[in-house]
C-alpha cells in the first residue's frame, strides 16, 4: 500500500521541519512549500491525499488557494492553518469546504489527529463497527433465540440496522457476511413470532399488542390532533427503517425527532391491502364488506389504492372527528414540485396527508432495469440511492418549509420490502394472483412447511373469494416460483426487492413523530 502523501504550505516552514520529520517518522511523504502559488503549481502537477495550508502567507494567501485547489481537485482535503481567530477568516475558510482548521501554535499531535480524523475516519469507523458487533453477537443471537415480545423484536431490528450501516464503513467481508447470516435467523425466529401472535392480535385477546396498520391513525394522528396543531402526515411508500436511519441526519437539520418508533404491517404487505387499511382503519375483508364502493378486488380491473382520501375521510366520520383534512399523491417530479409551491395553502387544515411514491418505484424499477440494479445492487447501495433521491426531492423542500411552522410531522409508511434470495416452488391456477412474497387461490399446491398458511382468511379479516380459497405467504427472503421456467425466474428475481410476505424489513415499519426546533 502506498504511503499518504501531504503537501504543506507556510511561508515559515522551517519552523515546521521537527512536524514534518514527526510525520515522516510516522510513515506520511511531506512535500514542504512556503507559498500558495507554489502549493497550487504542486497540486496541478501531482497527486496528494491531503493539504496543509497556511491562512496568512505573502503573495497567494490560504484563501485564495484554497479556492485555486478546490477548483482543480474539489474532493481533496485541505486543512486550513492560522494565527487568527477571527470569525470573518473562519467563515470564509468553511463556506470554501476545508477539511480541518487548526490554530497556532499547533503540534504534532494535532496535525496527526487531523491527519486520521480526515483520511484513515472510515477505516477506523469500520474497526469500531466491527469490534462493537463482535462484542454484542453472542447477545444479540441468545435474544433472537428467546421468547422475545413485540416491542422487544422492534428493538432487535433497530440494533440489527444499526450494526448493518454502521458495517458498511468495514471492509471486513467476513463480518458483513456474520451479520446478514445473524439477520437470516431473525427473520425466521420472527416469522414465527408473527404467525403465533398475529390473529390474537387482530381478535383483540391480546392487552398487550402493537400499533397495527389499521390502528395507526386512531392510536398515534388522533392523539396528536388533540393537541391542537396542525398535523401533516408524510407517507413515503416502501420506506424501511433502514432508509429513515440514513436520511435522518438530514432532517435533524430542521427538527427534532421526538419520537423514533415502529409499528407493525398487517399481511399482504402491499398496497391494496396495507395501506387501505391504514386509510380506512379497517382490516381488508372489513373494508370490502362495509365500503364495497371503495374496494377492488385482485382479479378485477382498476385501481386498487384509487379511494384512499375517501376512506380516511369515512375514519373521521365513524369517530366523529370533526378535522379537516387534505390528501395529496405525488407520483412524479412535477407533482410535487407543484405540491410545494401550493404547501402553504394546507396550513389552516388540521391533518394533511402527503403520499410519495418514489422508493416503491425504486423497488420496482430495480427489478425491471439493469441499470438500476447496477446502481443499488446491495442493501446499502440501495440505501444511498435513496439518500441522493431524498436530498434532491420536493419532499424535502416541503420538510424544510414546515421546520418554519408550528406544526406536527410524521414520517411513514404501509409496508417495507425484502431482498429476496431462495425461490419456493407453488403450483396455482391461471387465477392466482401475480404477487411473489404471496398466493392466494382455491387450487395451490406447496409445502406447508415452507409457508405461513392461512385456510380461513376471513379469521385474518381477509376476502375469501370462493369456498376453497387459501392464502400463503412467504418468509424472509423466500419468493415464489414455479415449476415452468422455473429456473429463469428464480435466477431473474433472485436479489430483488419484494414486498407482500412476512419478514422484518416489509412488517416493522418507521413511525417517526417530528417537531419543529
Amino acid at each position: 500500500m502506498s504511503k499518504i502523501r501531504i503537501l504543506w504550505a507556510d511561508d515559515e516552514i522551517q519552523m515546521l521541519k521537527p512536524h514534518i520529520m514527526y510525520l515522516e517518522e510516522k510513515g506520511y511523504d511531506v512535500d514542504a512549500v512556503v507559498s500558495g502559488d507554489e502549493a497550487v503549481e504542486l497540486v496541478m502537477e501531482n497527486h496528494y491525499d491531503i493539504v496543509f495550508l497556511d491562512e496568512q502567507m505573502p503573495g497567494m494567501s490560504g484563501i485564495e488557494a484554497l479556492e485555486s485547489i478546490k477548483k482543480h481537485n474539489a474532493g481533496l482535503p485541505v486543512v486550513m492553518i492560522t494565527k487568527s481567530e477571527e470569525e470573518s477568516i473562519m467563515e470564509d475558510a468553511i463556506g470554501s469546504n476545508i477539511a480541518d482548521y487548526l490554530i497556532k501554535p499547533v503540534k504534532p499531535s494535532q496535525i496527526l489527529l487531523s491527519l486520521k480524523r480526515n483520511l484513515e475516519n472510515r477505516k477506523l469507523a469500520g474497526e469500531k463497527a466491527t469490534t462493537t458487533y463482535q462484542q454484542q453477537f453472542r447477545e444479540l443471537g441468545m435474544k433472537i433465540t428467546d421468547r422475545l415480545d413485540w416491542k422487544e423484536w422492534g428493538n432487535v431490528y433497530k440494533d440489527l440496522i444499526r450494526y448493518e450501516t454502521d458495517l458498511e464503513k468495514s471492509d471486513d467481508k467476513g463480518i458483513i457476511e456474520i451479520l446478514n447470516i445473524q439477520k437470516h435467523e431473525a427473520n425466521n425466529a420472527f416469522a414465527k413470532f408473527y404467525e403465533n401472535n398475529y390473529k390474537d392480535w387482530l381478535d383483540g385477546n391480546s392487552e398487550d399488542k402493537p400499533v397495527l396498520s389499521h390502528t395507526l391513525v386512531r392510536d398515534v394522528a388522533f392523539p396528536l390532533l388533540d393537541k391542537g396543531k396542525k398535523v401533516f402526515m408524510l407517507l413515503v411508500d416502501n420506506l424501511r427503517y433502514d432508509q429513515w436511519k440514513v436520511i435522518q441526519p438530514l432532517i435533524e437539520q430542521y427538527f427534532r425527532v421526538e419520537k423514533d418508533n415502529l409499528y407493525y404491517g398487517i399481511i399482504p404487505t402491499t398496497t391494496q391491502y396495507a395501506r387501505n387499511a391504514l386509510f380506512s382503519g379497517l382490516m381488508p375483508n372489513d373494508i370490502r364488506n362495509r365500503y364495497p364502493q371503495y374496494w377492488v378486488d385482485e382479479h378485477e380491473e382498476g385501481t386498487k389504492n384509487k379511494y384512499e382520501k375517501e376512506l380516511l375521510q369515512e375514519l373521521f366520520d365513524r369517530y366523529r372527528r370533526k378535522s379537516t383534512i387534505s390528501y395529496n399523491k405525488i407520483l412524479n417530479l412535477n407533482a410535487g414540485r407543484k405540491l410545494f409551491e401550493n404547501i402553504s395553502n394546507l396550513m389552516t387544515t388540521d391533518f394533511n396527508v402527503i403520499v410519495y411514491n418514489f422508493v416503491d418505484m425504486l423497488s420496482h424499477a430495480r427489478t425491471e432495469m439493469e441499470i438500476i440494479r447496477e446502481l443499488a445492487d446491495d442493501e446499502a447501495a440501495y440505501r444511498s440511492l435513496m439518500l441522493s433521491w431524498f436530498e434532491h426531492s420536493s419532499l424535502f423542500d416541503i420538510i424544510k418549509y414546515l421546520a418554519s411552522k408550528d406544526v406536527t410531522v410524521l414520517i411513514t409508511t404501509d409496508h417495507g420490502s425484502v431482498k429476496v434470495t431462495d425461490p419456493v416452488k407453488i403450483v396455482g391456477d391461471k387465477n392466482v394472483n401475480t404477487n411473489l412474497r404471496y398466493k392466494y387461490g382455491k387450487s395451490l399446491n406447496y409445502k406447508a412447511k415452507e409457508v405461513f398458511e392461512i385456510q380461513n382468511p376471513e379469521e385474518y379479516h381477509l376476502p375469501k373469494i370462493n369456498i376453497s380459497t387459501r392464502w400463503v405467504f412467504s418468509r424472509g427472503s423466500d419468493f415464489f416460483a414455479y415449476p415452468n421456467n422455473y429456473n429463469y425466474y428464480a435466477n431473474y428475481y433472485k436479489n430483488t426487492f419484494q414486498h407482500g410476505g412476512l419478514s422484518m424489513e416489509e412488517i416493522l415499519i418507521p413511525i417517526i413523530t417530528l417537531t419543529s426546533k
